[in-house]
Protein backbone atom coordinates (compact mmCIF):
# COMPACT_ATOMS: atom_id res chain seq x y z
CA UNK A 1 0.00 0.00 0.00
CA UNK A 2 2.81 2.32 0.94
CA UNK A 3 4.27 1.30 -2.25
CA UNK A 4 1.48 2.17 -4.21
CA UNK A 5 0.68 5.98 -2.27
CA UNK A 6 4.64 7.16 -2.98
CA UNK A 7 4.19 5.75 -6.68
CA UNK A 8 0.95 8.25 -6.95
CA UNK A 9 2.65 10.98 -4.92
CA UNK A 10 5.56 10.62 -7.26
CA UNK A 11 3.35 10.54 -10.49
CA UNK A 12 0.84 13.67 -9.18
CA UNK A 13 4.59 15.82 -8.87
CA UNK A 14 4.91 14.77 -12.51
CA UNK A 15 1.99 16.19 -13.49
CA UNK A 16 2.46 19.20 -11.37
CA UNK A 17 5.58 19.96 -13.06
CA UNK A 18 3.96 19.56 -16.59
CA UNK A 19 1.11 22.02 -15.69
CA UNK A 20 4.00 24.52 -14.48
CA UNK A 21 6.03 23.90 -17.13
CA UNK A 22 3.19 25.01 -19.42
CA UNK A 23 2.89 27.83 -17.31
CA UNK A 24 6.01 29.09 -17.74
CA UNK A 25 5.74 28.62 -21.74
CA UNK A 26 2.92 30.60 -21.92
CA UNK A 27 4.36 33.08 -19.73
CA UNK A 28 6.95 33.41 -22.44
CA UNK A 29 4.81 33.94 -24.98
CA UNK A 30 1.82 35.50 -23.54
CA UNK A 31 1.94 38.82 -26.45
CA UNK A 32 1.40 36.31 -28.55
CA UNK A 33 -1.21 34.76 -27.11
CA UNK A 34 -2.62 38.04 -26.87
CA UNK A 35 -2.38 38.89 -30.20
CA UNK A 36 -4.23 35.40 -30.93
CA UNK A 37 -6.84 36.19 -28.87
CA UNK A 38 -7.44 39.63 -30.61
CA UNK A 39 -8.09 37.07 -33.49
CA UNK A 40 -10.69 35.06 -31.68
CA UNK A 41 -12.47 37.78 -30.79
CA UNK A 42 -12.56 39.17 -34.11
CA UNK A 43 -13.60 35.98 -35.90
CA UNK A 44 -16.28 35.51 -33.35
CA UNK A 45 -17.71 38.45 -33.67
CA UNK A 46 -17.56 37.83 -37.29
CA UNK A 47 -19.99 34.50 -36.87
CA UNK A 48 -22.30 36.65 -34.71
CA UNK A 49 -22.89 39.65 -36.71
CA UNK A 50 -24.44 36.82 -38.80
CA UNK A 51 -28.01 37.50 -37.02
CA UNK A 52 -27.85 40.97 -37.61
CA UNK A 53 -27.17 40.42 -41.20
CA UNK A 54 -29.81 38.67 -41.66
CA UNK A 55 -32.48 40.70 -40.03
CA UNK A 56 -30.89 43.28 -41.92
CA UNK A 57 -31.62 41.44 -45.56
CA UNK A 58 -35.19 40.71 -44.66
CA UNK A 59 -35.35 37.43 -42.89
CA UNK A 60 -37.84 37.08 -39.97
CA UNK A 61 -35.60 36.00 -36.79
CA UNK A 62 -34.89 36.51 -33.32
CA UNK A 63 -31.90 38.74 -33.34
CA UNK A 64 -30.73 38.75 -29.53
CA UNK A 65 -31.27 34.87 -29.66
CA UNK A 66 -29.99 34.09 -32.34
CA UNK A 67 -26.99 35.94 -31.38
CA UNK A 68 -26.56 34.61 -28.08
CA UNK A 69 -26.75 31.24 -29.98
CA UNK A 70 -24.04 32.18 -32.58
CA UNK A 71 -21.71 33.38 -29.32
CA UNK A 72 -22.37 30.33 -27.29
CA UNK A 73 -21.35 27.86 -30.79
CA UNK A 74 -18.14 30.55 -31.01
CA UNK A 75 -17.13 30.15 -27.86
CA UNK A 76 -17.50 26.92 -27.11
CA UNK A 77 -15.34 26.14 -30.07
CA UNK A 78 -12.71 28.01 -29.20
CA UNK A 79 -12.66 26.42 -25.92
CA UNK A 80 -12.63 23.43 -28.09
CA UNK A 81 -9.88 24.50 -30.64
CA UNK A 82 -7.61 25.19 -27.41
CA UNK A 83 -7.58 22.14 -25.95
CA UNK A 84 -6.98 20.47 -29.19
CA UNK A 85 -4.09 22.87 -29.73
CA UNK A 86 -2.33 22.45 -26.41
CA UNK A 87 -2.60 18.59 -26.30
CA UNK A 88 -1.56 18.41 -29.91
CA UNK A 89 1.20 20.92 -29.90
CA UNK A 90 2.12 18.60 -26.69
CA UNK A 91 4.72 16.78 -29.14
CA UNK A 92 5.72 20.04 -31.05
CA UNK A 93 6.41 22.04 -28.39
CA UNK A 94 8.88 19.25 -27.36
CA UNK A 95 10.44 19.19 -30.59
CA UNK A 96 10.74 23.00 -30.23
CA UNK A 97 12.68 23.08 -27.56
CA UNK A 98 14.75 20.09 -28.02
CA UNK A 99 13.84 17.71 -24.98
CA UNK A 100 11.41 15.19 -26.57
CA UNK A 101 13.89 12.74 -25.86
CA UNK A 102 14.68 13.73 -22.77
CA UNK A 103 10.94 13.93 -21.75
CA UNK A 104 10.17 10.41 -23.37
CA UNK A 105 12.27 8.96 -21.09
CA UNK A 106 11.59 10.89 -18.01
CA UNK A 107 10.60 8.42 -15.81
CA UNK A 108 7.00 9.98 -15.81
CA UNK A 109 3.82 7.89 -17.62
CA UNK A 110 2.83 9.00 -20.35
CA UNK A 111 -0.83 9.66 -19.18
CA UNK A 112 0.24 11.39 -16.45
CA UNK A 113 2.67 13.48 -19.11
CA UNK A 114 -0.22 13.88 -21.67
CA UNK A 115 -3.00 14.41 -18.19
CA UNK A 116 -1.06 17.68 -17.44
CA UNK A 117 -1.01 19.36 -20.63
CA UNK A 118 -4.40 18.73 -20.00
CA UNK A 119 -5.16 19.95 -17.13
CA UNK A 120 -3.01 23.33 -17.72
CA UNK A 121 -5.43 23.10 -21.49
CA UNK A 122 -8.81 23.39 -19.56
CA UNK A 123 -7.48 25.73 -17.03
CA UNK A 124 -6.18 28.34 -20.11
CA UNK A 125 -9.08 27.25 -21.88
CA UNK A 126 -11.68 28.40 -19.18
CA UNK A 127 -10.05 31.67 -18.36
CA UNK A 128 -10.22 32.67 -22.10
CA UNK A 129 -13.61 31.01 -22.95
CA UNK A 130 -14.96 33.16 -20.32
CA UNK A 131 -13.37 36.71 -20.94
CA UNK A 132 -14.15 35.54 -24.85
CA UNK A 133 -17.88 35.55 -23.76
CA UNK A 134 -18.40 38.31 -22.18
CA UNK A 135 -16.23 40.44 -24.51
CA UNK A 136 -18.75 39.94 -27.22
CA UNK A 137 -22.01 39.60 -25.33
CA UNK A 138 -20.77 43.00 -23.93
CA UNK A 139 -20.60 44.23 -27.48
CA UNK A 140 -23.47 43.10 -28.48
CA UNK A 141 -25.44 44.41 -25.29
CA UNK A 142 -26.55 40.71 -24.77
CA UNK A 143 -29.24 40.49 -21.98
CA UNK A 144 -29.51 37.21 -20.36
CA UNK A 145 -31.51 37.44 -17.25
CA UNK A 146 -32.08 33.73 -17.17
CA UNK A 147 -28.83 32.49 -17.79
CA UNK A 148 -27.53 29.86 -15.35
CA UNK A 149 -23.66 30.17 -15.71
CA UNK A 150 -23.01 27.95 -13.03
CA UNK A 151 -24.70 24.68 -14.95
CA UNK A 152 -23.20 26.10 -18.42
CA UNK A 153 -19.89 25.74 -16.56
CA UNK A 154 -20.16 22.21 -14.99
CA UNK A 155 -21.37 21.08 -18.35
CA UNK A 156 -18.03 22.54 -20.19
CA UNK A 157 -15.96 20.99 -17.30
CA UNK A 158 -17.38 17.44 -18.13
CA UNK A 159 -17.22 17.81 -21.64
CA UNK A 160 -13.58 18.75 -20.90
CA UNK A 161 -13.36 15.08 -19.68
CA UNK A 162 -14.12 14.21 -23.48
CA UNK A 163 -12.37 16.79 -25.46
CA UNK A 164 -9.15 15.64 -23.51
CA UNK A 165 -9.71 11.94 -24.73
CA UNK A 166 -10.22 12.77 -28.70
CA UNK A 167 -7.16 15.40 -27.99
CA UNK A 168 -5.04 12.77 -26.96
CA UNK A 169 -5.73 10.57 -29.75
CA UNK A 170 -4.56 14.13 -32.16
CA UNK A 171 -1.85 14.44 -29.71
CA UNK A 172 -0.48 11.53 -31.81
CA UNK A 173 -0.71 12.93 -35.75
CA UNK A 174 2.44 15.11 -35.10
CA UNK A 175 4.42 12.26 -33.18
CA UNK A 176 3.80 9.42 -36.77
CA UNK A 177 4.29 12.46 -39.11
CA UNK A 178 6.40 15.58 -38.11
CA UNK A 179 5.69 17.61 -41.26
CA UNK A 180 1.88 17.19 -41.74
CA UNK A 181 0.52 15.69 -38.49
CA UNK A 182 -0.09 18.89 -36.77
CA UNK A 183 -2.45 20.39 -39.64
CA UNK A 184 -4.25 16.87 -39.30
CA UNK A 185 -5.26 17.51 -36.11
CA UNK A 186 -6.86 20.15 -37.21
CA UNK A 187 -8.75 18.19 -39.78
CA UNK A 188 -10.29 15.99 -37.38
CA UNK A 189 -11.53 19.39 -35.14
CA UNK A 190 -13.02 20.62 -38.30
CA UNK A 191 -15.06 17.39 -38.76
CA UNK A 192 -16.64 17.45 -35.45
CA UNK A 193 -17.49 21.05 -36.57
CA UNK A 194 -19.28 20.14 -39.23
CA UNK A 195 -21.51 17.45 -36.74
CA UNK A 196 -21.79 19.00 -33.49
CA UNK A 197 -24.26 21.61 -34.11
CA UNK A 198 -21.89 24.41 -33.49
CA UNK A 199 -23.33 27.25 -35.70
CA UNK A 200 -26.99 25.49 -36.18
CA UNK A 201 -29.34 22.69 -34.64
CA UNK A 202 -28.09 19.00 -35.75
CA UNK A 203 -31.43 18.29 -36.93
CA UNK A 204 -30.71 20.24 -39.45
CA UNK A 205 -28.35 17.54 -40.76
CA UNK A 206 -28.71 14.58 -43.03
CA UNK A 207 -29.94 11.31 -41.08
CA UNK A 208 -26.84 9.94 -41.47
CA UNK A 209 -24.81 13.18 -39.87
CA UNK A 210 -26.92 13.21 -36.98
CA UNK A 211 -26.10 9.67 -36.36
CA UNK A 212 -22.44 10.58 -36.07
CA UNK A 213 -22.96 13.57 -34.14
CA UNK A 214 -24.16 11.38 -30.82
CA UNK A 215 -20.47 10.33 -30.73
CA UNK A 216 -19.53 13.69 -30.94
CA UNK A 217 -18.87 15.39 -27.01
CA UNK A 218 -19.52 18.72 -28.34
CA UNK A 219 -23.11 17.76 -29.83
CA UNK A 220 -24.11 17.56 -25.71
CA UNK A 221 -21.50 20.01 -24.50
CA UNK A 222 -23.71 22.63 -26.87
CA UNK A 223 -26.98 21.47 -26.04
CA UNK A 224 -26.47 21.63 -22.48
CA UNK A 225 -24.67 24.73 -22.25
CA UNK A 226 -27.65 26.54 -24.42
CA UNK A 227 -30.41 25.20 -22.74
CA UNK A 228 -28.25 26.56 -19.13
CA UNK A 229 -27.77 29.83 -20.85
CA UNK A 230 -30.17 30.69 -22.81
CA UNK A 231 -33.27 28.69 -20.77
CA UNK A 232 -31.66 28.84 -17.36
CA UNK A 233 -31.96 25.44 -16.91
CA UNK A 234 -29.80 23.74 -14.61
CA UNK A 235 -27.08 20.39 -15.87
CA UNK A 236 -28.94 17.60 -17.51
CA UNK A 237 -28.61 14.27 -16.53
CA UNK A 238 -29.78 13.48 -20.40
CA UNK A 239 -26.20 15.80 -21.74
CA UNK A 240 -23.86 14.51 -19.11
CA UNK A 241 -24.51 10.56 -19.10
CA UNK A 242 -23.40 10.65 -22.75
CA UNK A 243 -20.05 13.00 -21.91
CA UNK A 244 -19.08 11.06 -19.22
CA UNK A 245 -19.62 7.41 -21.38
CA UNK A 246 -17.91 9.10 -24.19
CA UNK A 247 -14.89 10.40 -21.76
CA UNK A 248 -14.55 6.79 -20.25
CA UNK A 249 -14.35 5.34 -23.43
CA UNK A 250 -11.98 8.03 -25.35
CA UNK A 251 -9.56 8.50 -22.31
CA UNK A 252 -7.91 4.79 -22.19
CA UNK A 253 -8.61 4.81 -26.07
CA UNK A 254 -6.40 8.01 -26.51
CA UNK A 255 -4.00 6.63 -24.25
CA UNK A 256 -3.45 3.78 -26.15
CA UNK A 257 -3.14 5.18 -29.46
CA UNK A 258 -0.70 7.98 -28.43
CA UNK A 259 1.36 4.71 -27.09
CA UNK A 260 0.99 2.54 -30.47
CA UNK A 261 2.10 6.14 -32.36
CA UNK A 262 5.28 6.85 -30.10
CA UNK A 263 6.27 2.74 -30.59
CA UNK A 264 6.01 3.40 -34.29
CA UNK A 265 7.86 6.36 -34.17
CA UNK A 266 10.60 5.25 -31.96
CA UNK A 267 11.03 2.41 -34.74
CA UNK A 268 11.17 4.54 -37.76
CA UNK A 269 13.47 7.33 -35.98
CA UNK A 270 11.10 10.11 -36.36
CA UNK A 271 10.77 10.76 -32.33
CA UNK A 272 13.37 13.73 -33.12
CA UNK A 273 12.69 14.78 -36.83
CA UNK A 274 11.70 18.41 -37.24
CA UNK A 275 11.05 17.99 -40.89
Amino acid sequence: MRAIAVSLRHELIGLGGVVERNVYLTRRYIWWDLAFFVWTVANTLTIVFIAKGIDATGGSIDVERATATLLIGAVVWAYLGIIFEFITETVAWERWEGTIEYTFMAPLSRAMHLGGSGVFAVLYGLVRAILLFFVVALFFGLSLPDANFAAALVILLVASVSFFGIGMMTAVLPLISPEKGAQLGFVAQGMLLVVSGVYYPVSVLPTWMEWVSKISPATYALRGIRASILEGEGVAWGNVWPLLVIGVVSIPLGLGVFRRGEIYAKRHGKLKRSG
